[in-house]
């Protein structure tokens, strides 16, 4: 099982005031801590417009940077939103981003939730899915034929038999690709072109294994060369995660930021058709954080963190993300970080993945 983190570049008002410069100095910092307690990847998100959640408009820039900055740790984008870029122009820079880091890049791609990123850049929000539906086998061809034309509702380009894309990646077909879905519609898109699948940080360990069983029951469907993506039959989980030395401990210091952070990322209005609005939370007292600790998130002392991770191995995960609010202060954070690779990770990142949940 892998260990990733996941940043949203999300600011702390209190410490990371307008404009937000701070906050990209200190993902940083984490990245490169990261990187030295052996953690397998790093996870970025493109947002925009909104201090609220994400200031990060570009992946593709910001990971070159980390190219530069660290030489073993896999760089991940997730996701890109796919509805608002052109397709050809993710081929190109996810390409030239796995030539930066030397065959470390991943790549999640997704169809968006946050309706004022699309109306900021003149695009319908409604119609993502289908765009995204467009650009997907465009993306796809762009790796496997090298020359692509389209001639589509969303997308309409000619390159000629005197041109093709460049570069080429070093991973081979390309990069090990993902993909955010949630409803059972969108998990066997998934399946049947060959992504590996991401989930998101909400349903409960019983949804996640019924989501991977259903994935996994239409992996069949995916024809050559699709199956040949490296992350084919993979499914990595987002989770919220905090550990410290008791549970006690866990929930004095992360109750307030944790309870905030979920309440507000799951705002109606600025998370609109977040991940096919599979959320399994129906009101305000499903946010406590009581409620979130049994059935949503991994806080606690490492006994207890370990246990729940080895739920997720048991349904079929095979890398977790972590992720965590921006309100526990820097060095709080990194107190946590370490703490979780000196006491959980020696005990869940070497075991195998069990035959049942391989691909």
């Amino acid at each position: 099982m892998e260990f990733g983190i996941l940043f949203t570049s999300h600011p702390d008002p209190k410490s990371e005031v307008y404009p937000h410069q701070a906050i990209h100095e200190r993902v940083t910092r984490e990245i490169i801590e990261a990187e030295e307690l052996g953690f397998d990847s790093v996870w970025i998100a493109e947002h925009h417009f909104s201090n609220k959640y994400g200031i990060l408009p570009d992946p593709f820039s910001y990971l070159s940077y980390l190219a530069a900055k660290t030489t073993k740790i896999k760089l991940g984008a997730a996701v890109m939103v796919v509805p608002l870029h052109h397709p050809m122009r993710i081929v190109e820079n996810a390409a030239f981003v796995d030539i930066l880091s030397n065959g470390r890049f991943q790549l999640g791609l997704g169809s968006g939730y946050r309706p004022y990123e699309f109306a900021g850049l003149g695009i319908d929000f409604e119609s993502r899915r289908e765009r995204q539906g467009e650009a997907i086998p465009l993306i796809l061809d762009g790796f496997h034929k090298k020359r692509v034309s389209a001639q589509g509702k969303f997308f309409n380009f000619e390159m000629s038999d005197d041109y093709e894309i460049f570069p080429q990646p070093i991973q081979q077909p390309h990069p090990p690709f993902y993909m955010g879905a949630g409803t059972e519609n969108s998990m066997k898109t998934a399946a049947q072109n060959g992504f590996g699948l991401m989930q998101s940080s909400l349903p409960s360990v019983e949804k996640i294994g019924e989501n991977i069983d259903w994935y996994k029951s239409h992996m069949k469907d995916a024809p050559d060369p699709l199956n040949k993506n490296p992350a084919f039959g993979r499914v990595d989980v987002v989770r919220m995660v905090y550990v410290a030395p008791t549970d006690a401990k866990a929930k004095e210091e992360s109750e307030a930021g944790i309870t905030h952070h979920m309440k507000t990322f799951m705002s109606g209005v600025n998370a609109g058709g977040y991940l096919g609005d599979v959320t399994e939370k129906e009101d305000e007292s499903q946010f406590a954080y009581d409620h979130l600790a049994e059935t949503t998130i991994l806080h606690g002392s490492p006994d207890t963190v370990i246990r729940r991770i080895e739920e997720f191995r048991k349904v079929g995960t095979t890398s977790i993300m972590l992720h965590y609010p921006p309100y526990y202060g820097v060095q709080q954070t990194l107190d946590m970080l370490r703490l979780f690779a000196k006491e959980v990770l020696p005990h869940v990142q070497s075991k195998p993945v069990p035959a049942s949940s391989a691909a």
